[in-house]
């Protein structure tokens, strides 16, 4: 319930992400590639109902410099007024891997921004695929490697771009018939008040509460937080790449029926 494509920062194409889930026998994937639902047609047609494809999206919402993502599941991806927000979206991450690459450039770590959207594939250009391009100049050993010199957050070649708050997240996945998730949030450091004081009340659906990067201690936290407010529950691998383990994650087995309840109730009038 938390896969990404080539349509952003994953390495296998929708229609190969199909197939790996058919391997595993899934029954339903949700993909949720950042800023975009290119990936999701794709999908849908290798698939022809099996695995279901769950529509979503993955939007890189930030609290005072910290990311806070939110997932979208079961987005109505015809959504005119939404498709142009990711639009903006997507433009904005264009004119930030442009000033990243100029950075390298002063940094004296010249890649080439053709090569950055080569990488990219047409899908949403991220910083990742600016590390495979320094990874493939020879200016680092590795994808990790080249974040944790040059591209983490506030190191010497990061450019921070225009993002949403969570709330403004939240309201613009619901805007578009879907559920709101908070997003892995062991890597949100004060996940429980901003949850609590803030998320709830824009309206948060659901919590990822199984997620790789999610403590014990973190999970017990979220498990309380959602049943004390009636909060899906969902899970996922958040799988990027061949060697990440896809099925090793998984949701509790009702929260795709669960989830597609909470969408019919707020589509009664």
């Amino acid at each position: 319930m938390h896969l990404h494509t080539t349509a952003s920062d994953g390495q296998l194409r929708p229609s190969e992400l199909v197939q790996l889930a058919r391997q595993h026998a899934f029954n339903a994937i949700a993909i949720t590639d950042h800023d975009t639902t290119a990936g999701i047609p794709e999908a849908q047609q290798t698939a022809q109902g099996w695995p279901v494809i769950v529509p979503g999206i993955e939007l890189s919402a930030e609290d005072d410099g910290v990311d806070v993502h939110v997932l979208g599941y079961d987005i109505d991806i015809e959504n005119a007024p939404f498709q142009a927000e990711l639009a903006r979206f997507r433009e904005d991450r264009l004119g930030r891997a442009r000033r990243i690459v100029d950075r390298l450039a002063q940094l004296g770590l010249p890649v080439a921004y053709e090569r950055v959207l080569h990488l990219a594939d047409g899908g949403s250009v991220g910083r990742p695929h600016i590390a495979r391009a320094l990874l493939e100049a020879g200016h680092v050993e590795s994808v990790r490697d080249a974040f944790d010199r040059y591209l983490y957050t506030g190191g010497p070649a990061y450019v921070a771009r225009a993002r949403l708050t969570p709330e403004a997240a939240i309201a613009l996945i619901h805007s578009a018939a879907g559920v709101a998730v908070l997003a892995h949030p062991g890597l949100v450091p004060h996940y429980f008040p901003l949850i609590e004081e803030r998320l709830i009340p824009a309206g948060l659906d659901g919590l990822e509460i199984m997620h790789p990067k999610n403590p014990e201690a973190v999970r017990q936290n979220l498990q309380a937080l959602a049943r004390r407010y009636d909060l899906l529950i969902t899970g996922g691998s958040d799988f990027h790449r061949p060697g990440d383990p896809i099925g090793a994650v998984q949701p509790p087995a009702d929260s795709l029926h669960l989830l597609r309840q909470r969408v019919a109730r707020r589509a009664q009038p």
